[in-house]
């Protein structure tokens, strides 16, 4: 299994440079449909319900204080297999050409980041988990 910070290498040697907040995003919805189609975890790390959306703490951790990413450190790309990297490139496919913003929208939008935000205030900071499981409910019913 891949670490997150693979995951986030192999999206940047995929795409490039791109936001952090547009990073945590594609991370997001990597983990959230590689556990639709291959019935486990892409990462084993947790997700957060932070403010501006889902975010996984140790990518964070690893690009602290930089708005425009362009390297991970301590991530690797070729450790993703290739199930792995199936599901990656699918996301990208289909998510990429969102901007950071209309990302971070979209998933305020979505069950999994609003049942983990419930009772929490806007802009309000979280570290309520965006489970799996509700994860794997939400974005397999969209199939």
């Amino acid at each position: 299994m891949a670490r997150v910070l693979d995951v986030g290498a192999y999206i940047l040697d995929r795409r490039g440079s791109m936001t952090a907040m547009k990073l945590q995003k594609l991370a997001y919805y990597s983990q959230a449909w590689h556990l639709v189609w291959e019935e486990q975890p892409l990462f084993p790390e947790k997700i957060q319900a932070w403010a501006n959306g889902p975010v996984v703490y140790e990518l964070y951790d690893a690009h602290r204080r930089q708005f425009t990413v362009s390297s991970v450190p301590g991530g690797y790309a070729n450790k993703l297999n290739a199930d792995e990297s199936s599901s990656v490139d699918a996301v990208l496919d289909t998510y990429a050409g969102f901007t950071a913003q209309q990302l971070s929208e979209l998933t305020h939008r979505e069950d999994p980041w609003r049942i983990a935000r419930e009772g929490v205030p806007d802009g309000s900071r979280s570290q309520n988990e965006i489970t799996p499981a509700m994860m794997f409910e939400y974005y397999h019913g969209l199939r």
